[in-house]
C-alpha cells in the first residue's frame, strides 16, 4: 500500500556501515520512551554484541523495547541470545515461525528493515544486525524524522499484532495486553516530501507498482541499485523504451561474492535485450553490494525490497520514498561513485560469452520459472 504524500521531513542519506551504525547505535542510546526495532536478518557475532548492549541499557533505564526479527532471517540467532534479550526486558516476538500446520505459509517472510526511536527518528534500509554488514557488505541506509515517521510506527504495529508474530517467551499469536506504541503527528525543521510504500506478500506489491510508474514517466535518468535481479516483465518492458526514448537508464548489480548466485544468473539471461535496448549495465566489483536504491530524475527510493519474486510477490517490504531534488542530488553523487568502482558489461562482451555462462543462465532461468508458479 502507498501512505500519503507528506511534507515537512528530513531525509540523511547514510551509506556504508561506518555511518550507519553509529547512527544507529547513537540513537539507541538517546532513546528515552521507546525502541521499535523490525529486521530481516540478526545473528550472533560482533554487531549483535554492540547491539544487544545497547538495547540493555536502554531497558535499564525504563525504555520500551520491541525487537521483532524474522524467524527464517534470523534462524541462526542463537536460542541463548534470544533468551537474554527476554531476560533483560526486550520484548522478543519471530514473524512465521514453521510450523507444519501451515508450511505453505513459510514462504512469506518480514523482510523489512526498521529501527524508530521514541517515535520521532526513524531508520530504514537494506540493513540488519550481522557482521557481514560491518566487514563484506555495501550497504545503505537513510534516517528520517517528520510526519513520514508515524506512518512506520503503524506500519510496525500491524506486523508486531499479526497473527504471524510469535512471542517468544510465552508462544503466544498476539499481545493485545501490550499497548501499541501511539504515532504523534511531529514536524521538523526539514521541508523534505515523501511517503512510505509497503507491501504485504500475496502478489499485491505495491513497491513495484510505484517504481514502474516512475520508470514510466522519467524523462532524464532512471538508475537502480538492486543485489537480486530478476525484473518482472513489465519492468523489463518499461526499462527497455526508456532507454530507446532517450533516458539514462543504469542498473547497478552486485558481482562479487554474491550470496544466492543463482538468482545472479537467473536474471542475468535478461542481459542481452536491455543491452540491445541501450540500458547499460554496471556489477559493483569491490564488495557484494547489498543495498536497494533507486533513482528516477527527482525521484527516490530506499528501502528492503529487491528485484526477485520473494520481495515482489510473498515477502513483507517497505520502502521509503523521497521526492526532493537536493536528495537525489546527493543519491545520484553515490550512484556516481558506485559506477566509478564497477565493470560495465558492453553488449559486444555479454555476446561472446561462454557456453558455461549461457547454460547457467537457461539452468537457473528454468527454475526462476518454476519458482514464479508458487502460490
Amino acid at each position: 500500500m502507498r501512505e500519503q504524500w507528506h511534507d515537512g521531513n528530513h531525509f540523511s542519506l547514510l551509506p556504508r556501515a561506518e555511518r550507519f551504525v553509529p547512527a544507529l547505535l547513537n540513537a539507541i542510546d538517546q532513546a528515552e520512551a521507546s525502541i521499535l526495532i523490525e529486521l530481516y536478518i540478526v545473528e550472533d557475532g560482533e554487531m549483535a554484541e554492540r547491539f544487544f548492549t545497547a538495547l540493555e541499557s536502554a531497558v535499564a533505564r525504563g525504555v520500551d523495547v520491541r525487537l521483532l526479527i524474522d524467524a527464517c532471517g534470523s534462524w541462526s540467532l542463537s536460542g541463548e541470545s534470544k533468551q537474554r534479550l527476554a531476560d533483560a526486558g526486550v520484548s522478543l516476538r519471530e514473524f512465521n515461525v514453521l510450523s507444519l500446520r501451515h508450511l505453505g505459509r513459510f514462504i512469506s517472510r518480514d523482510h523489512r528493515k526498521l529501527i524508530v526511536i521514541d517515535g520521532h527518528t526513524a531508520f530504514t534500509g537494506g540493513f540488519g544486525i550481522s557482521d557481514q554488514f560491518l566487514r563484506s557488505w555495501f550497504e545503505v541506509a537513510v534516517r528520517i524524522t517528520g510526519p513520514c515517521v508515524d506512518d512506520w510506527i503503524r506500519l510496525f504495529n500491524r506486523a508486531w499484532r499479526s497473527r504471524k508474530a510469535q512471542d517468544f517467551v510465552t508462544g503466544a499469536r498476539k499481545t493485545n495486553s501490550v499497548p501499541v506504541i501511539t504515532p504523534h503527528s511531529m514536524r521538523c525543521e526539514g521541508s523534505m516530501v515523501g511517503r512510505l510504500v509497503w507491501g504485504q506478500g500475496y502478489r499485491y506489491q505495491a513497491i513495484r507498482r510505484s517504481l514502474q510508474h516512475q520508470v514510466g514517466t522519467a524523462r532524464e535518468r532512471i538508475w537502480i541499485c538492486t543485489p537480486y535481479f530478476v525484473p518482472t516483465r513489465t519492468l523489463r518492458r518499461q526499462l527497455r523504451r526508456a532507454a530507446r526514448r532517450g533516458v539514462d537508464v543504469r542498473l547497478l548489480l552486485a558481482a562479487r561474492d554474491h550470496d544466492h548466485p543463482s538468482v545472479r544468473y537467473a536474471g542475468q539471461r535478461f542481459f542481452t535485450r536491455l543491452l540491445r535496448a541501450g540500458v547499460r549495465i554496471f556489477e559493483f566489483q569491490p564488495r557484494f553490494i547489498h543495498a536497494k536504491f533507486s533513482l528516477c530524475d527527482g525521484w527516490s527510493t530506499i528501502g528492503s525490497c529487491n528485484f526477485d519474486h520473494w520481495s515482489l510477490q510473498w515477502n513483507l517490504e517497505a520502502n521509503q520514498e523521497i521526492d526532493d531534488d537536493d536528495f537525489a542530488t546527493e543519491l545520484g553523487t553515490l550512484f556516481e561513485h558506485c559506477f566509478e568502482q564497477c565493470h560495465e558489461i558492453s553488449a559486444a562482451r555479454w555476446a561472446s560469452r561462454s557456453r558455461r555462462q549461457r547454460l547457467r543462465e537457461w539452468g537457473y532461468g528454468v527454475m526462476d520459472a518454476l519458482i514464479t508458479r508458487l502460490r
